[in-house]
């Protein structure tokens, strides 16, 4: 028995004559290419949607959302990983008539254009109401931790503050006796020198003045943590324990699993988000009754009662706070 074989390298073939021949009436990008060019780009707010006179031409906003939302469709979330695939990829070759953006082009575009994205994202989900794609009667409600680009230790809360402090103030004594201790022994050979200790102590009196500039911000402010690199984002218990995430709430029509309204938030628990959610999806499907469901992180007496008032009835498991379990 012989093994499967492929063709011969040097076999010559011929190529269909055009790119278009290669993507099949039912590949995705061809909607994606609809779906855009319909789009209204200047009343979203998209920058360069009517091209500038003079100076450097730029990339067709319609055709950078393009290549955004084929990244969204097929998990490549980073720029450099869109670029690499643009020359590449007969898909993106195809969409992109063979264009092929630097990294620094694609992340500018995310970043300059966030508000319009938002505007793009309604538009599809007028697009499937219009087509009769949502159930309008169910919703699933339920929020989703992703995880910020950023290190815990530039996370803080008021307890992780003060245990800062306390540990600076607990190495400042102890610096502290340490010189005192220099100053009745002639030679301490195996010890760190009184100017290495002055060092360390200046050290650690300057972090605590920024320890404490944090701790005065954080109670002058309503928020509950201050993160420094990512600014919105908050520390969160996960599956994998405690990290530093963004709350992303989303709403989803049970007829085709569609997302009909989402908000990304940097709330800890999900107590407080349901009846806000449900009422943008309700006005967004615009049907009145509506039906929600929830899982017990929803549970909150004050958000059913404000769904009920809007004609919503959702359905949540009761949680157990009872300490008597009988």
């Amino acid at each position: 028995m012989s093994y499967i074989h492929g063709q011969d390298r040097h076999q010559q073939v011929l190529f269909p004559e055009s790119l278009d021949d290669y993507i099949d009436a039912a590949n995705p990008v061809r909607f994606l290419d609809v779906f855009v060019n319909r789009l209204d780009l200047k009343a979203l707010g998209f920058t360069h949607a009517t091209p500038n006179q003079t100076g450097r031409p730029s990339y067709p906003p319609g055709d950078m959302l393009q290549l955004y939302l084929y990244g969204y469709l097929n998990k490549i979330r980073a720029s450099r990983n869109l670029e690499h695939d643009s020359p590449r990829t007969l898909e993106l070759m195809w969409l992109w008539h063979k264009l092929t953006p630097d990294f620094q082009t694609i992340a500018d575009f995310r970043k300059e254009t966030s508000q319009a994205l938002k505007g793009g994202c309604r538009a599809f989900t007028v697009l499937c109401k219009t087509l009769d794609l949502f159930g309008r009667a169910l919703l699933a409600i339920d929020g989703s931790k992703f995880k910020a680009v950023k290190s815990k230790a530039r996370n803080f809360t008021e307890k992780k503050l003060q245990n800062l402090l306390k540990q600076i103030h607990e190495k400042i004594d102890t610096y502290l006796k340490e010189l005192d201790e220099q100053d009745t022994i002639e030679t301490a050979p195996s010890k760190p020198t009184p100017q290495v200790l002055q060092e360390k102590m200046a050290q650690l009196r300057t972090q605590q003045g920024r320890y404490q500039e944090l701790l005065e911000t954080l109670h002058h402010s309503e928020a509950t943590q201050i993160s420094l690199t990512a600014p919105e984002s908050r520390s969160m218990k996960t599956r994998q324990g405690l990290d530093v995430c963004y709350h992303v709430q989303l709403a989803v029509d049970h007829k085709y699993k569609l997302i009909v309204d989402h908000e990304v938030t940097n709330a800890v628990t999900d107590r407080d988000q349901l009846a806000t959610l449900a009422q943008r999806a309700q006005e967004t499907l615009a049907t009145a009754p509506l039906e929600a469901v929830a899982d017990m992180g929803s549970y909150n007496g004050e958000e059913i009662k404000k769904c009920l008032d809007e004609g919503m009835v959702p359905y949540l498991p009761k949680p157990n706070t009872s300490a008597n379990s009988k």
